[in-house]
């Protein structure tokens, strides 16, 4: 017809015409959109728009449910506007902060402003947490629109400043963009960096539970967005970020704008100087505690998730080890898998390598108490190409003063060491778990840190493109879900990797690479994203960056390193 516009929809494999301005939501509710959960937002070639897009032209549209991940950030956000709103209506006098992550939902807490941006914590409690449930369930009942309105930077930073955000109002008004895009919610505004939910009666399934001082917001679960998963409450993960967000507010680092502050009055060098002197000292604080067990403890296990500096954290352990007078010897556990012909297989029939039984558990256990009691012992060296195990004439032999060290996925798993004795084993668990925030209330996620990171020390090292790094993203993260995260509490340390320098280094780095990635790449809506959360932040100079020590968890990164990898 004429005046119609034609759209390629994904989900129908074919074209359908629409009217001009017809947005992503009405064309959602009018045909098979191959989603089996409500559709919450859309890829409009290969770009994430909210439901509210209208369609003047030509496009591909792929819609997308709370499965997708962007589709569960887009409700995460959507979630944390009512919250945020609820916040606004029940308690003007405070302020609401989303922190970090945590294992099932985001930690947020009520804080007092006591002047300068110095802010102290309002304990939430039971009574707190339940009336802000209930305004949440108040204002999704109402089904109130979110809309969205563009200002001048000026105008947002104004509002901003006036609503008692200043990290958000300095964000704002540093950005290089004369607009910017500011979200309404019964009369109240916001900015946050992706689409919303086109109205808040879209959002079916939430919780708010009392958690420490604060609360979790919980959302629905990734796999079933029809429930929320079962809490699982992790102390030492969460006393973690406790410390890291103590840590910031101390340094006066509240969010990535008082970074770019500092970054641009020249402070950068400090940042580096001072971030470096924690990381040493949380290493030489890990090192006391072996030491202090040095009696008892032959074994220290190293785990983490990809890109978490695991590498670096075990080399920076073990220097710390020497100082005490302890001599660190180093075990591969890639050493230790079965051969090929007696690998476990996974559900779909292929070689599971990531499995805990890939490895020669009675083995490894025979050998590692063979060295515990003093016995030499022929290691082995696992031949990959034809997958076997080969033993080339190394031997280790351990003395008075000697400890092991290995690092590998499954060394928090209490499966690996069922052969030994558990209290000759000291269990450490090191992630980048930064709790600096974009603002007061848009957090940081600490998987895209860690995927920056990867993006960055692939394409250096490896020679891996930084699409190739994006797309095997998810497969990476399915892996750490299953064989790291639920065993990171069997911790007996935890380190975190985390700088406060390193968003404005990754910057650096990861603009360029993400840059290249083409527009109908499968990859490329990742790319976006991850740009405009960089377009944030105030990259570092390479002579700032030559102030990186070369002994920094960073150089396993960006290189430069002085140890070897």
């Amino acid at each position: 017809m004429k005046d119609m516009i034609t759209v390629y929809c994904d989900s129908l494999q074919g074209f359908y015409d629409c009217a001009p301005g017809t947005t992503v939501g009405e064309l959602a509710r009018k045909i098979d959109t191959g989603c089996r959960y409500p559709v919450v937002a859309a890829l409009v070639d290969n770009m994430l728009k909210e439901q509210t897009f209208p369609i003047y032209t030509s496009h591909t549209v792929k819609f997308i449910d709370c499965t997708h991940p962007d589709g569960r950030r887009t409700y995460s956000r959507s979630l944390s506007f009512v919250l945020q709103k609820a916040a606004v209506d029940l308690f003007p006098d405070l302020s609401l902060f989303l922190d970090y992550t945590l294992p099932n939902g985001l930690y947020g807490e009520l804080r007092r402003d006591t002047g300068d941006r110095i802010y102290v914590t309002e304990p939430a409690g039971a009574d707190r947490v339940g009336a802000l449930r209930k305004r949440m369930a108040e204002i999704i009942a109402a089904d109130l629109p979110f809309e969205k309105k563009k200002m001048t930077n000026d105008e947002a930073a104004r509002l901003f400043r006036d609503n008692g955000r200043p990290e958000k109002a300095s964000l704002v008004a540093d950005m290089e963009k004369f607009f910017v895009s500011v979200y309404w919610l019964d009369g109240y505004a916001d900015t946050f960096y992706g689409p919303l939910l086109e109205r808040t009666g879209e959002i079916d399934v939430f919780d708010l539970i009392p958690y420490g001082d604060g609360f979790c917001l919980q959302s629905p679960s990734a796999s079933d967005p029809s429930v929320i998963s079962p809490y699982k409450y992790q102390d030492k993960l969460s006393a973690v970020f406790k410390e890291n967000s103590r840590w910031c507010s101390i340094l006066g680092a509240h969010g990535v704008g008082s970074v770019n502050e500092a970054v641009r009055r020249g402070e950068a060098k400090d940042l580096i100087a001072v971030a470096e002197a924690l990381h040493e000292r949380k290493y030489a604080q890990i090192a006391d505690r072996i030491y202090d067990r040095r009696d008892t403890v032959k074994l220290v296990l190293i785990a983490g998730p990809s890109s978490s500096g695991k590498t670096t954290t075990s080399k920076r352990i073990a220097m710390q080890c020497r100082v005490l007078g302890l001599r660190p010897l180093v075990i591969a556990m890639d050493d230790y898998f079965l051969d090929r012909d007696k690998t476990p297989r996974d559900a779909a029939g292929e070689y599971d390598f990531e499995s805990i039984y890939a490895l020669d558990l009675p083995f490894l256990g025979a050998q590692l108490n063979d060295l515990f009691d003093g016995r030499e012992v022929e290691l082995p060296k696992y031949d990959f190409v034809n997958g076997c195990r080969r033993f080339d004439g190394r031997r280790m032999q351990m003395r008075e003063g000697d400890i092991l060290i290995m690092e590998g996925i499954h060394a928090l798993n209490p499966e690996l060491t069922k052969h030994i004795d558990g209290e000759k084993v000291f269990r450490v668990f090191a992630s980048a778990l930064t709790s600096l925030s974009v603002d007061e209330n848009n957090y940081i996620s600490t998987a895209d840190n860690r995927l920056l990171r990867r993006m960055v020390r692939d394409n250096f090292t490896r020679g891996i493109t930084p699409e190739d790094t994006i797309l095997r993203w998810k497969s990476v993260r399915a892996g750490e879900e299953k064989n790291i995260f639920p065993y990171q509490e069997n911790a007996d340390a935890m380190f975190n990797s985390a700088l406060l320098f390193e968003l404005p280094l990754l910057r650096y780095y990861a603009e360029p690479l993400l840059e290249r990635i083409p527009p109908l790449s499968e990859a490329y809506s990742e790319s976006v994203r991850l740009l405009k959360f960089l377009s944030y932040i105030t990259p570092l100079t390479p002579d700032e960056i030559d102030c990186i020590p070369p002994t920094s968890v960073m150089r396993e990164f960006i290189g430069g390193s002085s140890f070897e990898y």
